[in-house]
């Protein structure tokens, strides 16, 4: 408590007239200056980071999206090898020892002999135990060591530079079907790991497209409001209206049966991304009308920005995290759609080769039956699936780093 002032006097003050000293006040921590000064990317880094199954995720579709540039070197095969005497070979397990010898990386060779009640193709491992039907003992062990590091079947890199050299190769003479082969004949392995090529692709061109109409049309449309959001609303009410997939089928079907097949892949590819722009532009419109409000775009407006420049250098960038985390949640619903119109036949075709494409060949249940490896192409498109959603899932929660 302060004493009474005397009367007609002032009022007594207890403030120091000592100079100030800055470092005599409590100072941050090293810890706590990181965190109040670092940017909000660096702030989300943080937060993805401390969510392992996201960054487990993310690891994974790293690796997925870095093979697409060398799917010629990871493919033990062309993708149009076909090998004849091999129609139907089930997969060829690798193994380290045999009769408890180490021997290195191996397969065994097989046995062929025919079915002749279901004319089905057997096929038995020469592991030297093995009693293949009808013969009298089982013959000897036939050991192919793989090569790694080697030079093989022939190719053409992105279809311009030629080459041969893979990172895995059968032994000279040999075979690895480490997924089996097709009714052609053809090692599906390889075919799995070309079709990746195509099936990403689809994804992230779709998702491009997508997301170009839908940050522009919602962009617009939540700045301008009035008569331009009424006719977009509309617009995309009527487009979500439609059952989505019944509208791929009719507009892939409408694609010209002539197209080579590389028409085929930018048309379903815009296809895609033409239908799926409606979610994202809804987002940016609901945004954009709350901060259009706000006083730092007001203040743009008063300097004399322009619509576009105030959208795309003020507004976009305060909620682009959260459009990060949309994209990728929308790219395997592009890849899904995709390898959907591809099974029904109505997607991409061959010799475009795609998991859809690959998984078109497993629709009869007979052949599913005796060959049940058909359906292995299936394993990549859970894979990537669940790992862009666990990845997407942890962008979300790091798209807001101050929660």
């Amino acid at each position: 408590m302060t004493a009474p002032a005397a009367p007609g006097g002032k009022l007594p003050h207890f403030v120091s007239d000592a100079p100030f000293d800055p470092y005599s006040v409590e100072r941050m921590t090293p810890e706590q200056e990181r965190y109040f000064l670092a940017s909000q990317w660096k702030m989300m880094w943080w937060k993805l980071k401390r969510h392992r199954l996201a960054v487990i995720s993310g690891a994974i579709l790293l690796a997925m999206y870095a093979s697409i540039l060398v799917t010629e070197v990871l493919a033990p095969y062309n993708l149009h090898s076909r090998f004849t005497d091999f129609i139907y070979a089930p997969p060829q397990r690798v193994h380290l020892f045999h009769d408890g010898s180490f021997v290195g990386p191996f397969v065994y060779g097989f046995h062929y002999s025919l079915n002749m009640d279901n004319l089905q193709r057997i096929y038995t491992p020469r592991d030297g135990k093995t009693v293949p039907p009808g013969a009298a003992a089982a013959p000897a062990a036939e050991i192919q060591k793989l090569r790694f590091f080697c030079f093989g079947d022939r190719y053409q890199y992105f279809g311009l530079v030629p080459g041969s050299f893979h990172l895995v190769c059968p032994a000279e003479n040999g075979t690895l079907f480490l997924m089996g082969t097709d009714r052609l004949g053809r090692d599906m392995l390889s075919r799995v790991v070309y079709g990746t090529r195509v099936s990403l692709t689809v994804g992230l061109i779709g998702v491009s497209i997508s997301f170009l109409l839908g940050i522009t049309i919602g962009g617009f449309a939540g700045y301008y409001g009035g008569w331009v959001d009424i006719i977009v609303q509309r617009v995309i009410e009527v487009l979500r209206s439609l059952p989505e997939l019944p509208l791929w089928l009719a507009l892939s079907a409408a694609l010209p049966v002539n197209w080579s097949p590389l028409l085929v892949y930018f048309g379903i590819t815009i296809i895609l991304g033409l239908l799926d722009w409606t979610g994202l532009a809804r987002a940016v419109r609901s945004k954009l009308l709350s901060l259009r409000e706000e006083d730092f775009c007001t203040a743009a407006q008063l300097m004399g920005a322009s619509p576009g420049r105030i959208i795309g250098r003020h507004l976009l960038p305060s909620f682009m995290s959260h459009l990060i985390a949309s994209a990728t949640l929308r790219i395997p619903s592009m890849i899904l759609g995709e390898t959907a119109l591809s099974f029904l036949g109505l997607g991409l075709r061959p010799p475009i080769t795609s998991w859809g494409v690959l998984l078109n060949e497993a629709q009869n249940i007979n052949v599913v039956v005796l060959y049940p490896w058909l359906m292995l192409p299936v394993l990549p498109v859970v894979i990537m699936v669940l790992a862009f959603n666990f990845f997407g899932d942890g962008l979300r929660d790091a798209a807001d780093p101050y929660k």
